[in-house]
């Protein structure tokens, strides 16, 4: 586990925001003693199991870890109870999580984990006033609108150039697998593009136009609000999220402490034995000494 500073922890959380790096902030809002760790202490997960910060000694670092991933891959933050074995007094409940570790030498840890997700990429095409105004309303929404983007992270694209190699646009955005991609058009205009490109059933479902939903707007503004609404509605309701051809990311690798027989998360930092060509994993240096000195006097 990496020691920081508290000062750069916000920027460390800054630096992987401006890379569209998803991570778990992680802050201790209690810990009872004996343990080695204060309330406000804090600590950065990153997907691989890294942890950069301090939140909690060797012996509540896999704790800590699993739990961390399993908010990342649920979106939604937990409040993360670290118990010594033996005391459950802390109910499972909503938003809360209760992990026993019988590792632990005594005390409890509360730790508050928040999961950090990329914005959604819009990219947005043309300089036109509506694209403009699409900007700004997907700024006002958390989106990271842009003109240029790479479109293997993109989550939608919109066309509002009114003219232009808006065909070639399309295709790019559906062969890399965009989900959502907006065409600033007659109903008319927009079919004869499609036409044009002979899109497949499946492919044509993804493109809408004319975009955006029908509120009856005319202005540039009202009609960015239109499109916006139907981008809310394809990220949250329909998911949205990501190319569609993208592979899902290979989480970390488990495996079983052979001491304590904890679920350990297999981390760079996480404590390893190699005996024999086999490889084994640990929860806490305590752990791993122990089987060492188990199977040297065995």
């Amino acid at each position: 586990m990496a020691q920081i500073q508290h000062s750069t922890i916000s920027e460390r959380a800054a630096q992987l925001i401006a890379a569209r790096t998803p991570f778990v902030h992680a802050t201790v809002v209690r810990a009872q003693q004996p343990t080695s760790v204060r309330p406000g202490d804090e600590a950065i997960l990153l997907p691989d199991g890294t942890i950069e910060g301090f939140v909690g000694g060797q012996c509540a670092q896999n704790s800590v870890r699993k739990a961390a991933l399993g908010a990342l891959q649920a979106g939604e933050s937990v409040l993360l109870r670290v118990l010594p074995d033996g005391d459950i007094h802390f109910p499972e409940a909503p938003g809360a999580c209760v992990v026993v570790n019988p590792c632990l030498s005594g005390g409890s840890l509360e730790i508050f984990l928040t999961p950090q997700l990329p914005a959604p990429l819009i990219r947005v095409e043309g300089a036109t006033p509506i694209a403009e105004a699409l900007i700004q309303v997907c700024e006002v929404l958390g989106y990271d609108a842009r003109r240029e983007t790479d479109l293997a992270d993109t989550s939608a694209v919109v066309i509002a150039s009114h003219g232009g190699p808006e065909a070639e646009m399309i295709r790019a955005a559906l062969d890399n697998g965009v989900g959502y991609i907006g065409l600033v058009a007659s109903k008319v205009r927009g079919a004869a593009i499609l036409d044009q490109l002979e899109v497949s059933d499946a492919e044509r479902a993804r493109v809408h136009t004319p975009v955006g939903l029908p509120i009856g707007a005319k202005t540039p503004a009202e009609i960015a609000v239109a499109i916006a609404a139907e981008l809310v509605a394809a990220l949250r309701r329909d998911g949205i999220s990501r190319p569609v051809s993208e592979p899902p990311k290979q989480a970390p690798q488990q495996a079983t402490d052979p001491v304590c027989g904890m679920t350990v998360t297999i981390a760079p930092d996480t404590e390893h034995l190699e005996l024999g060509g086999v490889d084994y994993w640990f929860c806490c240096p305590g752990c791993r000494a122990a089987f060492a000195s188990r199977s040297v006097g065995a």
